[in-house]
């Protein structure tokens, strides 16, 4: 049989020339020439939706890799696979991302593909096409929606979706009125497109470039130029080539591409999720991505993109300044430069360039934002596993602190009780919130960056403590992912309002500031959650891991010792 194109991964029949005799015939049904059934399949792996806005786009980009394939030998084939529109699912989009990293591995697998265009965006699912490809081994490359444009609210310049958290929370605090957030509602995200800011969408197109699995240059194109079109054209070219190459993105997600990423995290003052994720695809490979790593990385990467939510830009701003590659100019010495990525070219061949000075968006390394350690790693006994703060989007002043638990037991009685007039809070308590982990909520929410309650008019931030997590659009003092969760088992489900808990950014600790014998009785207290009977949400449940894991489940990991 073949080694590529339709002779492989027949149906089985218990004869394979038969298999191919009645693929080929079939396949000649769709309109193709007997020319055409002998060239390398590219599979475009198409995550269009009518539920996911971010994809608006992806008919017409699809259309532009098929040129691209055409143009360089290939068949290029379309098709389908589950797409996770991040404000149209219930209860996240994160419950699903495992399913759809499931199916993008199957399809991968079950189907006669020499490789194939991953084509992603909204949040979760870079990740899972990165997860999917990562356990399929088929020669893959990232192409991404992009971000969007920003709109205008009464003159002032606004994107998705920090500015869309900033203009509810005034709304909350009684600075504007509703008809002022009813005219925002209408500009805050004016374009196909995912959120024009350093999201987790954005954040991951960045990593992904970093790891080597998208062209140069591809992260930060905006949805709506030309070039987005130009630069999924030239993807389709270049699946070809991966597909004659048969480099697979085992050999391209190395331990060393995972530290480039972790590097351009930090540079680029990325989201939380991304910590997430990383972990998850890692381990996918056979790799423990432990947190540690992001501690060790960011004591010596600089912040130097100064975009919201950790500075004054959007992402139109980023890709006008140079993108990604500048950045990665900049952290040059610090960079694992004999990296190969999709382009079959070392990294540090394609890191040509002079700093592009007329901008203020790309700082120097010599003058970045931040020093270091714009993402923090967390240990102690309030979190044995670990949590992550995103330092750089915090508030100085409540990085190290002491303070007075009030805990929510889950999102439901956040809901009923945060701004309850008769609530027992007070500017320096610390918010913690329970059972809103992987298994808690279920599905990790983004729900950690918890409100400040309307009784603290005037507040801006406090500290708040969850198993959830935050939007990567999403700003504050804001402690997340820890682990292991309340549901769980973990400690943060025997925290009590009242509790002493220590905040020590600087030192890298979260502690609960309690006898041991006090959570031991409380422990004992606990009742087992209950569990649904049946479907996806009955395997979840059964095999998820916790944060510091990726939050995959546990039959798909291959860590090993390398």
């Amino acid at each position: 049989m073949s080694e590529q194109g339709l002779g492989t991964r027949l149906t089985e029949y218990g004869d394979p020339e038969f298999a191919l005799f009645l693929r080929r015939s079939f396949a000649q049904s769709m309109g193709l020439s007997k020319d055409d059934l002998l060239k390398p399949i590219v599979g475009i792996v198409n995550t269009y939706s009518e539920l996911n806005n971010c994809h608006r786009g992806f008919r017409e980009l699809a259309e532009a890799v098929k040129r691209g394939v055409w143009q360089s030998g290939g068949l290029p084939l379309e098709f389908p696979v589950l797409s996770l529109g991040e404000i149209f699912l219930s209860p996240t989009s994160m419950l699903y991302r495992n399913l759809m990293a499931m199916d993008v591995e199957a399809m991968l697998r079950a189907q006669p593909l020499d490789s194939a265009v991953l084509m992603g965006g909204c949040d979760k699912t870079v990740p899972a096409l990165l997860m999917g490809a990562a356990s399929a081994k088929v020669p893959s490359l990232v192409l991404v929606a992009g971000p969007m444009l920003t709109g205008s609210v009464d003159g002032e310049r606004v994107g998705a979706c920090t500015d869309c958290r900033r203009f509810w929370a005034r709304y909350r605090r009684g600075e504007i009125d509703r008809a002022t957030l009813d005219r925002a509602e209408g500009q805050l995200a004016p374009t196909t497109g995912t959120c024009g800011v350093m999201g987790t969408a954005s954040t991951m197109a960045c990593v992904t470039e970093a790891l080597g699995m998208m062209l140069p240059g591809g992260a930060t194109v905006p949805a709506v130029h030309a070039e987005r079109l130009r630069h999924a054209e030239e993807s389709g070219r270049q699946a070809v080539r991966l597909a004659a190459e048969r480099r697979s993105p085992d050999q391209i997600m190395t331990p060393r591409a995972f530290d480039n990423a972790v590097r351009v995290l930090q540079a680029i003052g990325g989201s939380t999720n991304a910590v997430i994720h990383l972990a998850a695809v890692a381990g996918r490979l056979g790799l423990r991505l432990d947190l540690e790593k992001l501690n060790e990385l960011g004591a010596t990467t600089p912040l130097l993109v100064d975009l919201k939510p950790t500075g004054e830009g959007y992402m139109e701003d980023f890709h006008r300044a140079g993108g990604l590659p500048v950045v990665l100019r900049e952290l040059k010495s610090l960079l694992h430069l004999d990296c190969v990525g999709v382009t079959g070219k070392k990294l540090g061949d394609l890191l040509d360039g002079a700093f592009p000075a007329t901008q203020t968006i790309i700082r120097p390394a010599s003058r970045p934002l931040v020093e270091r350690d714009a993402l923090v790693a967390l240990k102690g006994s309030l979190a044995p596993d670990g949590a992550v703060i995103k330092r750089a989007a915090a508030s100085p002043q409540l990085l190290n602190v002491t303070g007075r638990a009030v805990v929510f037991s889950s999102l439901q009685d956040l809901g009923r009780r945060v701004d309850d007039p008769d609530l027992d809070v007070r500017p320096d308590d610390i918010l913690v919130l329970q059972n809103a982990g992987p298994m808690g909520a279920p599905g990790m929410p983004e729900a950690g960056a918890l409100p400040i309650p309307k009784k603290l008019a005037g507040l801006k931030d406090m500290v708040r403590i969850s198993d959830a997590r935050m939007s990567g659009t999403a700003f504050g003092t804001v402690v997340l992912h820890v682990s292991p969760e309340a549901a769980a088992g973990g400690p943060l489900g025997l925290v009590r309002s009242g509790d002493r808990i220590e905040l020590s950014v600087d030192r890298r600790q979260l502690n609960l500031l309690v006898d041991e014998r006090e959570l031991a009785r409380r422990r004992a207290d606990l009742k087992p959650p209950v569990r649904p009977l049946r479907g996806y949400e009955r395997l979840y449940l059964d095999h998820v891991q916790q944060a510091h894991l990726g939050c995959d489940f546990d039959f798909l990991r291959h860590e090993s010792l390398r």
